[in-house]
């Protein structure tokens, strides 16, 4: 569990099992210092709420890369990958970040996604013929982000920055801190230059100690939202769900989905759309007129009142000003002005908002446009 100081702001959320809570850190009271951190220097932040499970065996890769959208089966030691579980009716159950070692492979999935992977697992999975411990309650993970973050690990991990720029992405190496073992993994998760870094819990501190002294920001979830939502970056339980298909939350573009590897399940959806039609809707990232930002699943219309979408995401961006990320009509090209409308809630009254539909942006960090 990460504990918050009485200067954090923090939230509780329920573990991959539901039946405990993990506390984190949405910010430690100067977000503005936090998100300046991201873009421009390095920013810290724990992600032990993650959820982290370890396969070995031989036959790990084999059972694996049948529950998912993207080939587990061709991966070496040092790389990683990311992909979907589906539903036999090709709907994400869950996203996972897939990482492969010498002998083992580390699942991480976000929290709201994290029981649905550990079904499938559990489902699936044959323990006698693929080995797998969950790992998420005696490992943690340490988040570094931002155009610094290289430097910052490198510093506290004793390896060059350009070592770690070098790296696939989620391609990882190894590196020793306090005489803990630390794995390191370059990830796009928030649109900049990132690092996940994974060692036993206790030598977190003394690892979190060593990066902070080389300059990096210590942080909160809050400035990792801005961020991943200013990149178009999905999240599960929010942006999507169980009722999504891939090809609609861009997994194409994120380099999700393999259309050469052998069967797995909701294959037959996927590649009926990718070779023969289309989806109706696609995430996209709205751009907000005024200061208030819509809750999830407010309605979005087009000029003739028709619906056309819903929002998901919403986050004031100190940069870009209030954002969304939206589930919204193929047809509607970015450009395009909408209303987003939404009813009164418990905590907010009816409202409504101008909103410009801008395409995602993959692979760097959000335009302005």
């Amino acid at each position: 569990m990460l504990l918050a100081s009485m200067s954090d702001v923090a939230r509780t959320v329920p573990d991959a099992g539901g039946m405990s809570q993990r506390t984190i850190v949405l910010d430690r009271g100067d977000l503005g210092r936090e998100y300046a951190a991201i873009r421009g220097g390095a920013l810290i932040v724990d992600r032990s709420y993650r959820s982290r499970i370890r396969f070995g065996g031989p036959r790990a890769k084999e059972m694996l890369t049948g529950l998912v959208t993207n080939d587990i089966a061709s991966l070496a030691s040092g790389h990683g990958l990311y992909a979907a579980a589906l539903t036999p009716k090709g709907k994400i159950v869950a996203d996972v970040r897939v990482f492969a070692g010498p002998e083992s492979l580390l699942t991480d999935t976000g929290p709201r996604a994290a029981a649905g992977w550990a079904d499938i697992v559990r489902k699936y999975v044959n323990p006698r013929v693929a080995p797998y411990q969950d790992e998420s309650a005696t490992t943690t993970d340490i988040g570094v982000f931002g155009p610094r973050s290289a430097h910052a690990v490198g510093a506290a991990a004793g390896l060059a920055p350009e070592v770690l720029l070098a790296l696939p992405m989620y391609g990882q190496t190894e590196a020793t801190s306090g005489g803990a073992v630390v794995t390191i993994a370059r990830v796009p998760d928030m649109g900049v230059e990132g690092f996940d870094l994974w060692t036993s819990a206790p030598g977190r501190d003394a690892l979190w100690a060593g990066i902070v002294a080389a300059g990096a920001i210590p942080g909160g979830l809050s400035a990792c939202e801005i961020s991943r939502v200013e990149a178009g970056r999905p999240e599960w339980g929010i942006d999507i769900d169980d009722t999504t298909i891939p090809q609609e939350a861009n997994f194409d573009e994120l380099g999700a989905i393999s259309y050469t590897k052998g069967c797995y399940t909701g294959q037959e959806t996927v590649a009926r759309i990718h070779f023969r039609g289309h989806v109706n809707r696609l995430l996209r990232r709205l751009r907000l007129s005024g200061g208030t930002l819509p809750p999830r699943g407010a309605l979005l219309t087009d000029a003739d009142g028709k619906s056309v979408g819903d929002t998901r995401s919403a986050v004031l961006s100190p940069r870009l000003g209030p954002i969304a990320l939206g589930m919204v009509r193929r047809e509607v090209a970015p450009g395009a002005t909408l209303i987003a409308r939404w009813d009164a809630g418990e905590d907010r009254d009816a409202g409504e908002t101008t909103v410009t539909v801008v395409a995602l942006a993959f692979g760097s960090p959000a335009s302005d446009a």
